[in-house]
């Protein structure tokens, strides 16, 4: 069985530097050879794609902006009488992500507007990103990108957002009907939501296009104490043969280098670490960019 593929979360991860460049620099020298950034819009594209490639990192996600977060958005996928808008921050995601050769793009769906009931603006937010995601298939099509859909919890971390399953989700991409569409599985939103992990994932298994890891309820490193059973977990994927890549998306407890002896120890049981002749440190042997 292939070994996982891990990217670093630089929205979450290394927050000891001060800019994103700087944690480009800090998941290599961390050993990653992948990362991925929800929004990286304060930074010019060029600029994040040349620190990229003399970090030798993979960019593998970016999301679509959020809009305007002094007003509590989440992204406009779904969100009625914002289409253009949806449509100016996609194709702002797209140029970010040809610049930086990124494959996936998360479509955010964004939250129920403040003043709005759940259940009486349902249909009419359905039909919205219905609508708004084939508009941005045709787009992502064109640029060989995948687009990805990520439920997110309304227990813990977003009351009012508007995608909370993978069955939702899932019914979503089917009326859509559009190959380069995905499903994005956060493991910590999923145990909040719905549990019953090992099902979820073999169920969804052929439209999962990426997979965030946490552990649960803290949104901590995946080895501290918790609900899940990491290991485990790590094992399903292994077995179901997942290529894609695993995000490292929560809240260090202390410094993020001081929390990655989980990862390090998946890596040296992997096989991935060897002793550098010149060194008595462990050092990366190779961390698995793209498959041959």
């Amino acid at each position: 069985m292939a070994p996982l593929r891990f990217s670093a979360n630089l929205s979450w991860l290394f927050q000891e530097e001060a800019d994103l460049p700087g944690r480009f620099r800090a998941a290599a020298a961390a050993g990653f050879q992948a990362v991925e950034v929800a929004w990286p819009y304060n930074c010019e594209a060029a600029e994040l794609g040349a620190v990229a490639k003399s970090c030798g990192l993979q960019v593998v996600l970016v999301n679509t902006p959020p809009g305007k977060t002094e007003n509590g958005e989440m992204g406009l996928g779904a969100v009625p009488g914002c289409q253009l808008e949806f449509q100016k921050g996609l194709t702002l995601a797209v140029s970010y992500a040809k610049e930086l050769d990124c494959k996936r793009i998360h479509i955010m769906a964004g939250c129920i507007p403040a003043g709005w009931d759940r259940k009486s603006v349902a249909a009419e937010m359905e039909s919205t990103f219905v609508e708004n995601l084939k508009f941005a298939a045709s787009v992502l099509e064109q640029e060989n990108i995948i687009g990805l859909l990520e439920p997110i919890n309304n227990r813990i971390t977003s009351p009012r957002y508007y995608l909370n399953t993978p069955q939702h989700a899932v019914t979503i991409l089917q009326k859509v009907g559009s190959p380069n569409l995905k499903l994005q599985v956060d493991i910590f939103h999923l145990q909040i939501m719905d549990g019953n992990l090992t099902q979820n994932i073999q169920t969804y298994f052929p439209l999962i296009g990426h997979i965030q890891i946490a552990q649960v309820p803290n949104r901590d490193e995946p080895d501290n104490p918790g609900e899940v059973n990491f290991p485990y977990l790590f094992d399903v994927l292994e077995k179901l043969e997942y290529e894609g890549f695993v995000g490292c998306e929560y809240s260090p407890q202390g410094g993020t280098v001081e929390g990655l002896g989980w990862l390090q120890l998946y890596w040296k049981n992997k096989g991935l670490l060897t002793k550098d002749a010149n060194r008595n440190d462990i050092t990366k042997r190779s961390l698995g960019g793209e498959r041959p």
